[in-house]
């Protein structure tokens, strides 16, 4: 927290929410874009492809921030390409309820990260959490996309949600910082 020993400044905690936003943002286009590339016969491949574009309108957002702010990328953008894209893939060659059990569990952390963001940032920064607030919400209709098409049906839903939910957290936890 900001005013804590060894803490983050104001600014340097801005930089980090966007940093990790759009490297997070942009992993799950890839993610989507994996999943597409598996299941472009498949009856959810148009739901797919809406989350997709709904991902695309966040990461275009944060990568405009990246820009107007001055922030540092995180250096890990080429790995979030290649592994984002094989986790799409392998999750939905596993079947499209796999898909979906990725994309439950994606949606579960990035809720949890973007309501942690949400309470440290003030007032000053109401346009940031407006959109933070919005792509929040258009995250958790993801995850209920994912519920609603059986995602819980998956093989191995615990081993899968779970696998995913740490990938996630350990990609939020390096795009921080690197």
């Amino acid at each position: 927290m900001i005013g804590q020993p060894g803490a983050l400044t104001k600014k340097q905690l801005l930089q980090q929410i966007i940093r990790v936003n759009q490297a997070g943002e942009y992993g799950a286009k890839r993610i989507y874009a994996g999943q597409m590339a598996v299941l472009k016969d498949s009856p959810v491949y148009k739901t797919i492809k809406h989350m997709a574009e709904q991902e695309e309108e966040h990461l275009q957002y944060f990568s405009g921030e990246i820009s107007k702010r001055h922030v540092r990328p995180t250096a890990l953008m080429p790995v979030w390409h290649v592994a984002g894209f094989a986790l799409g893939a392998v999750t939905a060659m596993i079947g499209e309820k796999a898909a979906m059990a990725c994309t439950v569990a994606v949606e579960e952390v990035i809720d949890e990260h973007y309501q942690e963001q949400l309470a440290m940032l003030d007032d000053n920064e109401s346009i940031l959490k407006e959109k933070i607030e919005k792509f929040r919400n258009d995250e958790l209709e993801h995850r209920d996309i994912g519920i609603k098409n059986n995602a819980k049906d998956a093989i191995a839903y615990p081993v899968l949600h779970g696998a995913v939910r740490g990938a996630t957290k350990l990609a939020i936890f390096l795009s921080k910082r690197i």
